[in-house]
């Protein structure tokens, strides 16, 4: 291989080692660099040889034969690939994707009924400690309420056990879902970005690596071919000048002893080249040389001659030697004549790379083995947990605690010094609670993760990601065929289904889009027919409930409109049955006709009836 200086130019090293087989891919590679990345996982070395010995008995191998040979990935560490077959060759087709790596388990009898699960190979690079705290984390949040302990009894090999809430959990459902909640199952990209010419990179697909690999073996073997090449060429050409010293050697020890230059008197002579011993030429192979001069290579070789090698056997050994290099070399120029040959060369050496490390060894046996990922119905998280009735308590400082039972919403509960009471609920452990902040999110808790009614509970922030900035408007259990309205401080709302207001994580869902400087103010499950609005301004408007939008999420249409001030608050009412409230001295006042404040939506309104309360709310 060509050599170049190293980093300082005080040696050099190799351009490129040439490898016996394409390490690129059997030991894998991953780098970062500037604008890019490569990520290549490790393969078989018995299955790259198959492909490789494939390819060169047809160049225009399909990518779907080269699959069969190399079926995927072979990590060190074990595991079972699920990734689907088609995703598999889509990947190595296009030289980017992804494999599904699962852990491998077991299910260990204890007997009584009793059992359980022991992982004994994690994915390729993960960390065992890493993936026993997230276990850890996953019992302690009750993700998996199946799963009900994890121990590491690892020694020299893996062992993870993990134990079952009971000996009728399903293994197959528990495991599933701790795979996807955990680093039991991860994708392991393939960015096979590389640089094929040494120079530019470029994504490759397996078939362009492989080509590439064996390549760069075709010019190894007729560069080390033209090398040993020129290395017989030079050692015959010193034989034949020893072969002419024996034929004559009193005129060379002549020559040595009394010329003054005898390398220069050596190379004028003309040496006699015929036979003056018993040996004809008919006892080698290669003819005997012809008359001439010697070369300057043939004087020196003779000069350093020992005097020691000067006897009759050793003239006999440099003819077989002479007969001997002279076949290699026919060999070797055969060799670099014929491109079938040189394939054919390759394909033994791989043969032997196989033989060595192949399937059949323990070094080179497969690892990770594949299986079909299989469809594992995961329960929701509130379908095992069970269902007991609680009492949802939060205060105005946002801290929450659920109390076991039902208990009366008007009892009066303990909060800390300078807290008050804000919301108090009837639930169960099964439910999903809603908070509503005053940034426009929804956040969902569940009713069993709540912390116990002993003390004060514990902060809403610490649970989900609500800003410090924000309040907490409402707090409700969710009913998915419920409808919501929601409105912000400028006046606009709309209708919001139930299930839209889920949130999958702390961060929760943002649903009501506010304006610079709004913030979000109502949440009120729809019942009749009409909307009743009242703004700062003490205005009331009535308007049908069908003038509003029902979507997922945004920032709503027009309410009232305002001159000055805002919203202050909204109900939804049935227009037949009138509008009810109560009047600062606890009085329930009703208004059964409406027609005074009944108009269309975005309507400026009138002035709120005679005894509507001061601070401008419905209830």
């Amino acid at each position: 291989v060509d050599f170049r200086d190293n980093y300082d130019g005080t040696l050099t090293e190799p351009v490129v080692l040439p490898a016996a087989f394409p390490n690129l891919l059997a030991n894998g590679a991953s780098g970062i660099a500037v604008g890019m990345a490569t990520n290549i996982p490790p393969h078989n070395l018995d299955e790259l040889v198959s492909g490789c010995q494939a390819m060169i008995r047809d160049p225009g191998l399909s990518d779907e034969a080269l699959v069969e040979l190399i079926p995927g990935p072979d990590f060190p560490t074990g595991g079972i690939i699920v990734e689907p077959r088609e995703s598999i060759l889509e990947t190595y087709r296009t030289g980017r994707g992804a494999f599904r790596l699962r852990a491998r388990w077991n299910i260990e009898d204890l007997g009584r009924g009793t059992w359980q699960v022991v992982v004994t190979e994690i994915p390729y690079q993960v960390q065992k400690s890493k993936l026993i705290e997230k276990l850890a984390e996953v019992i302690q949040l009750k993700k998996v309420p199946l799963l009900a302990d994890v121990r590491d009894e690892s020694a020299d090999d893996v062992r993870i056990v993990l134990e079952p809430r009971s000996k009728n959990v399903d293994a197959e459902q528990m495991m599933g879902m701790l795979m996807r909640v955990s680093d039991l199952e991860i994708r392991f990209s393939l960015n096979m970005n590389v640089l094929i010419d040494g120079r530019t990179p470029r994504v490759c697909s397996l078939k362009d690596v492989l080509r590439a690999f064996l390549d760069h073996r075709r010019e190894v073997l007729q560069r080390r071919s033209q090398h040993r090449l020129d290395k017989i060429d030079h050692r015959l050409e010193v034989l034949e000048g020893f072969i002419i010293a024996f034929l004559n050697l009193d005129r060379v020890i002549d020559i040595i002893r009394y010329d003054e230059d005898p390398k220069a008197a050596l190379m004028r002579e003309e040496w006699d080249r015929t036979f003056k011993r018993a040996m004809t030429e008919e006892d080698y192979l290669t003819p005997p040389p012809s008359e001439g001069e010697l070369t300057e290579v043939q004087a020196e070789a003779i000069l350093n001659m020992r005097l020691r090698s000067l006897r009759r056997l050793e003239e006999m050994e440099l003819r077989r030697e002479r007969d001997e290099l002279m076949r290699e070399r026919e060999g070797l120029q055969d060799l670099l004549d014929s491109e079938s040959l040189q394939w054919t060369r390759i394909a033994q050496e791989l043969e032997k790379v196989r033989d060595q490390f192949g399937m059949g060894t323990r070094l080179g046996a497969r690892r990770s083995t594949f299986a079909e990922a299989g469809e594992v119905e995961v329960l929701a998280p509130e379908a095992m947990i069970e269902r007991e009735p609680i009492t949802v308590v939060c205060s105005k400082m946002g801290w929450i605690r659920a109390m076991k039972g039902h208990v009366a919403l008007d009892t009066e509960f303990k909060f800390k010094d300078g807290d008050e009471g804000a919301f108090a609920l009837h639930a169960e452990t099964t439910d999903k609670v809603l908070v509503f902040g005053s940034n426009g999110r929804f956040y969902t808790l569940l009713g069993a993760n709540l912390p116990g009614g002993r003390g004060m509970g514990e902060p809403v922030r610490l649970m989900v990601d609500l800003p410090n900035e924000a309040q907490i408007l409402d707090l409700f259990v969710h009913r998915p065929s419920t409808r919501m309205i929601v409105a912000s401080s400028d006046g606009d709302g709309f209708i919001v289904p139930g299930d839209e207001l889920l949130a999958q994580t702390r961060s929760g869902k943002q649903v009501l889009n506010l304006r610079d400087g709004a913030r979000a103010l109502v949440c009120r499950t729809v019942t009749g027919d009409h909307v009743a609005t009242v703004g700062e301004n003490r205005k009331m408007l009535v308007f049908p409930l069908s003038e509003l939008p029902e979507m997922g999420r945004g920032k709503g249409v027009r309410l009232q409109k305002f001159k000055d001030g805002g919203l202050s608050d909204l109900t939804t009412l049935t227009l037949a049955e009138g509008l009810s409230w109560k009047d600062p001295a606890g009085r329930t006042r009703h208004e059964p006709d409406l027609t005074e404040w009944l108009a269309q939506r975005a309507a400026a309104g009138r002035m709120a009836p005679r005894g509507f309360p001061r601070d401008n709310r419905f209830s």
